[in-house]
């Protein structure tokens, strides 16, 4: 504190009062000036300073997006891997029906809502661990869904159903560049799927990665033709054939399986759980940078495109010798090569609950050259050696019979590459 003791003394004591006082105020003034300076400076200072922090907290901090792939074949560097536990049998429904086969109809009809076999179950766990192990071997990162209760019934205003599992992220997930798709798939025992990935989606939001969830289906009864007619295989090829399937174009709906990816061109089929409203919702969504286009295939059963036509390197495809691709033509003066994988060897006895043989192709590309590929099929493997293809051999024979491959056990996050294009 300044004290300033008052001088006595007249007229002589006043101007010596008056000069002290300007003295000592010139001075207090230049304190002050120079304090709230320094003040102004300190209070500018810590501003920035919290501002910067309260940036910190709502803006995410610029880094190299964690999501990045444009096609099936770039150098795989982190991938999500599905999980078979917990996994249920889904209640035997008029689209599980239109997408199985008559042979396994009654294990749908006594095991709907329930566990899948617990020895087998436990079996496909232990062979997609070592998947993951040998994925992270080759130098590749690592994700996987949470796990979920999937025996728990719900119901919502069109329809009563319990879950089925997270065993097949390519299912649900469609990595387009650094866009994170969920797909509005079309079986009911699958419409809280998506759950068991948010935590991973979140978190790849957060980093900077684009979200997008297309229209969810109500799967209310219009969505599927009820009287859909699948007696025998024969009935399966004419309905194909005619162009009619168990989905109707009651609204949007499409499995991310179904597409596949060769940069700036994407490929799907219209199947039983993809129907034309949802190709053209994604072909509107992904104008003007990419082109879809829609192919087809001599399959009495079509759901999933990557055991039928697996693209496995720039203008490089995997074309299944069963179901020829009626576009083939369009493929070649594109000059691309057209491979046809040999005959799958896994056994007639092996339980293929959800799927076919053709498993043996629905491979997965580490880079253009390494493939993981199952240890059991030996001739495929030569296959690959012969196009100069490093094969990555793992086991996964009772993973197969929960409905796919490595490509479908997988979506593959990022991939080293660029945005190009291989269609002309």
């Amino acid at each position: 504190m300044l004290r300033v003791r008052c001088l006595r003394g007249g007229s002589r004591g006043a101007e010596a009062a008056h000069l002290i006082g300007a003295m000592i105020g010139r001075s207090v003034a230049g304190w002050v000036q120079r304090a709230f300076q320094s003040t102004s400076s300190a209070a500018a200072a810590a501003q920035t300073q919290h501002a910067v922090e309260e940036e910190s907290v709502t803006e995410p901090a610029r880094q190299e997006c964690p999501v990045c792939s444009y096609n099936e074949w770039d150098p795989l560097e982190e991938v999500i891997v599905g999980r078979a536990e917990n996994a249920h049998v889904p209640p035997f429904t008029v689209e599980v029906k239109a997408n199985t086969y008559e042979k396994y109809w009654p294990f749908y009809q006594k095991h709907g809502g329930q566990s899948f076999p617990a020895d087998h179950l436990k079996k496909a766990v232990a062979e997609v661990e070592e998947m993951c192990n040998i994925l992270r071997h080759e130098g590749v990162i690592v994700r996987r869904p949470e796990p979920i209760d999937w025996s728990m019934e719900y119901k919502t205003p069109d329809f009563t159903s319990t879950g089925m599992y997270a065993a097949m992220p390519r299912d649900i997930l469609l990595v387009v560049g650094n866009e994170i798709i969920e797909a509005p798939m079309a079986w009911r025992a699958r419409f809280f799927e998506y759950r068991a990935y948010r935590p991973l989606i979140k978190e790849y939001f957060r980093k900077g990665a684009k979200w997008t969830t297309a229209p969810k289906p109500t799967m209310a009864d219009e969505l599927y033709d009820q009287d859909y007619p699948i007696r025998t295989v024969e009935d399966r090829h004419k309905l194909a054939a005619q162009g009619k399937f168990v989905t109707t174009e009651h609204e949007p709906c499409f499995d991310a399986a179904d597409f596949i990816r060769a940069g700036r061109d994407l490929f799907v089929q219209r199947s039983q759980v993809t129907n034309y409203m949802g190709i053209e919702w994604m072909r509107r969504h992904l104008a003007p940078d990419y082109n879809i286009h829609i192919i087809s295939f001599k399959d009495p059963n079509p759901m999933h495109i990557d055991a039928t036509f697996n693209i496995i390197g720039p203008g490089l495809v995997l074309s299944n010798p069963d179901r020829p691709c009626r576009q083939v033509d369009m493929f070649k003066k594109a000059g691309w090569t057209i491979v046809k994988p040999p005959t799958p060897l896994i056994p007639d006895d092996h339980p293929l609950w959800m799927s076919s043989k053709w498993l043996s192709m629905n491979v997965l590309m580490l880079d253009e050259k390494r493939v993981m590929v199952d240890a059991n099929e030996s001739t495929i493997q030569k296959m690959f050696e012969s196009l100069g293809i490093k094969t990555i051999k793992v086991n996964i024979r009772h993973a197969n019979s929960l409905g796919g491959g490595f490509h479908c056990w997988t979506t593959d996050v990022r991939r080293r590459g660029t945005l190009q294009s291989y269609f002309d």
